[in-house]
């Protein structure tokens, strides 16, 4: 659909600035013609990616479970006894969600993982 430029800032004005100025601009790194390949390779965001101690808690949905998680991270040596301590002070005097809000089971796929 062709549209004349001064037609299009009459309809659409503030979209018109916005271009103009080149406010909000997202790059396109590439177009795919193939779904699969397009799905694989916007998956690559997590590509990598170790959770750490906060992503555990964060799927918590109390502070017991919070606990246990710190518990069992620092019985395997994957965090410190100094971490832990912080962590379950943070825990018990802030909350299971002073850690960032609870992730669902589809975290990661929604953001970015397929």
């Amino acid at each position: 659909m062709e549209i004349e430029k001064k037609r299009f800032k009459t309809m659409f004005p503030n979209l018109a600035e916005e271009m103009e100025n080149k406010q909000c601009q997202v790059a396109i790194s590439s177009i795919r013609s193939d779904d699969q390949t397009g799905e694989h390779a916007s998956s690559k965001r997590f590509d990598g990616y170790v959770p750490d101690a906060i992503d555990f808690i964060r799927r918590c949905d109390n502070e017991k479970q919070a606990e246990e998680i710190i518990n069992f991270l620092e019985n395997r040596n994957e965090i410190n006894n100094a971490y832990a301590q912080r962590l379950k002070k943070q825990l018990r005097e802030k909350g299971v969600r002073s850690f960032g809000p609870k992730k669902q089971d589809d975290y990661y796929s929604r953001e970015g993982i397929v």
